[in-house]
């Protein structure tokens, strides 16, 4: 029995870690939309993709061991980095530049949904029914939240987002795989580097060359938004991502990308004067709920290692 029993906690404080660090994944992602907006004041959209996530692959490669690196650097983490990742993220931002905070935050909430529909299909890795029902709330929550907040939304920057919000899970889903017998910090600095390489061209075909300093009064502001997005938005939440969900299933993970809505439209009501209220504290509730509800019974029925089995 004590042999079981110490064969068994390192399991336990396993999934502790990882759902700690797809928690803070969660709530670092939140920012990424408000700095993002912030950003968009000095650099165009394909341009904020090249900027971000090169300033995060030239971190990440540098701390890599070479070996690890040498097993990820493969063609289809380049490819998905490109498309999976800088062109969810250059339509993402070319939305945020045309909507609203709060809205853009919010309707990335689709996101844990999106997921799972994407990997029963793909895959068929079904979520259970209790887990489909926490997505149901959580998404319930972020419809709530999302009505009465108009602050300068539009239909089309609102469709923009919600497109992007498709390709990144999908992203989500693809990762899953990726990172079977691989160091999640390898592959995500291939993913970055692969998002970067892959918005060039279109940066370049876009605007041409970039302004080498902000205009106007908000440039400060403008250049801290980049950095804190290359930090807190980028180099944070993507790797503790990778390592959460190179840890449980990605039914698990997906849930908590409903934190990153739920933090973006607080940050927004913040930093941009977005209306608060009641239908705020009710929709938040919402989305935390869905996330226990979807994620804990399948951390308490799943080991790390049928995860990994399932993502193989």
């Amino acid at each position: 029995m004590k042999d079981m029993n110490a064969r068994r906690f390192p399991v336990v404080s396993t999934r502790t870690r990882a759902v700690a660090a797809l928690a803070a994944a969660g709530v670092a992602w939140g920012t990424s939309v408000p700095l993002s907006k912030a950003a968009l004041a000095w650099l165009p959209p394909a341009w904020l993709v090249v900027a971000r996530f090169a300033l995060a692959a030239a971190v990440l490669l540098a701390m890599v061991n070479r070996g690890a690196l040498r097993a990820a650097l493969r063609w289809q983490v380049l490819a998905w980095g490109a498309v999976g990742l800088g062109g969810s993220v250059m339509v993402q931002n070319s939305g945020i530049a045309t909507t609203s905070v709060t809205h853009a935050a919010l309707l990335v909430g689709a996101g844990p949904v999106l997921v799972a529909v994407i990997a029963a299909a793909w895959h068929h890795d079904v979520a259970r029914p209790v887990a489909w029902g926490g997505f149901a709330i959580s998404l319930g929550g972020v419809a709530v939240v999302a009505q009465g907040h108009g602050g300068g939304a539009t239909a089309g920057g609102d469709a923009m987002v919600l497109i992007s919000a498709l390709v990144a899970a999908a992203m989500t889903v693809a990762q899953g795989r990726l990172l079977v017998g691989r160091d999640p910090v390898a592959v995500t600095a291939v993913l970055f580097l692969g998002a970067a390489i892959g918005a060039l061209p279109a940066a370049f075909l876009t605007t041409g060359t970039p302004p080498a300093v902000p205009a106007g009064g908000a440039g400060v502001l403008a250049v801290l938004a980049v950095a804190g997005l290359t930090v807190v938005g980028t180099l944070a939440p993507f790797t503790l991502f990778a390592y959460g969900q190179h840890k449980v299933s990605t039914e698990v993970a997906g849930a908590f990308l409903n934190l990153e809505p739920l933090v973006g439209a607080l940050v927004g009501v913040a930093a941009f004067g977005d209306p608060a209220g009641l239908r705020l504290a009710a929709g938040g509730a919402a989305i935390v709920a869905g996330i226990a509800m979807s994620s804990l019974p399948a951390l308490r029925g799943r080991t790390v290692g049928s995860s990994l089995a399932t993502a193989a």
